[in-house]
């Protein structure tokens, strides 16, 4: 039983469920390889655009677009943010909704995809989230994004390169058809062993679950 889970990962970086569902999966890890049966997991992030009509320079507040966007008033917004920001710290999250840069975040995916080639994708996604959501960086833009890059070990040049030539545009497209297919139409989206889905960001007890459910069954069949 030396083969690894898979879980395959759709999200995008300006979704804040997104960054809680990573969080509790992570929880939910520690807990599962701390049994004496867990098996390696193995994790792989695709993207999945949320809003990909945003412009990369947003005039505006995250209340702002969220208002406009959803018609929603902009007391309700707020409130709506709030209740975000405290589940995100109950996760060790500290959401700065008031210095959210909203932006596109298709070229963000392609560093992303970037970074999978060159072996830090999982450094990479966490480093986008928290740029995004705690420390109000902007990562819509290819310079910033380039920075950022560098931040994890990247080349920065190759970056910019890789970034304006939309090196990995197809990759991204690629991973949206795949969602397609799927049916999946809200991230978090998770894909445990090919076979198991789970939607949204759920508590680290529903990865547990399913996880010790895949490495049983893979047990029963001598796997």
């Amino acid at each position: 039983m030396s083969d690894s889970i898979k879980i395959d990962i759709w999200s995008d970086i300006a979704c804040p469920w997104c960054y809680i569902g990573k969080r509790k999966l992570e929880h939910g890890l520690e807990e599962y390889s701390a049994g004496v049966d867990a098996l390696p997991v193995e994790i792989e992030y695709h993207s999945f655009e949320l809003s990909p009509d945003t412009p990369v320079d947003f005039d505006g507040s995250t209340t702002d677009y969220l208002a406009a966007r959803k018609g929603m008033p902009v007391e309700q917004v707020t409130q709506m943010l709030e209740r975000v920001t405290g589940i995100a710290a109950s996760v060790g999250l500290d959401y700065d909704f008031d210095e959210v840069k909203h932006t596109n975040t298709v070229k963000a995916h392609q560093l992303i995809h970037y970074a999978k080639a060159h072996g830090v994708q999982l450094a990479a996604k966490e480093r986008l989230l928290k740029a995004y959501f705690v420390d109000g960086r902007h990562v819509g833009r290819v310079e910033d994004l380039a920075d950022l890059a560098a931040e994890i070990g990247l080349d920065r040049e190759d970056v910019l390169r890789s970034l304006n030539a939309d090196e990995f545009l197809e990759a991204v497209h690629a991973d949206q058809r795949q969602a397609q297919a799927y049916g999946i139409q809200g991230v978090p989206f998770f894909v445990i062993d090919g076979r198991y889905g789970i939607s949204g960001a759920q508590d680290a007890a529903a990865f547990v679950q399913v996880l010790e459910q895949v490495a049983g069954e893979r047990t029963e069949v001598g796997a």
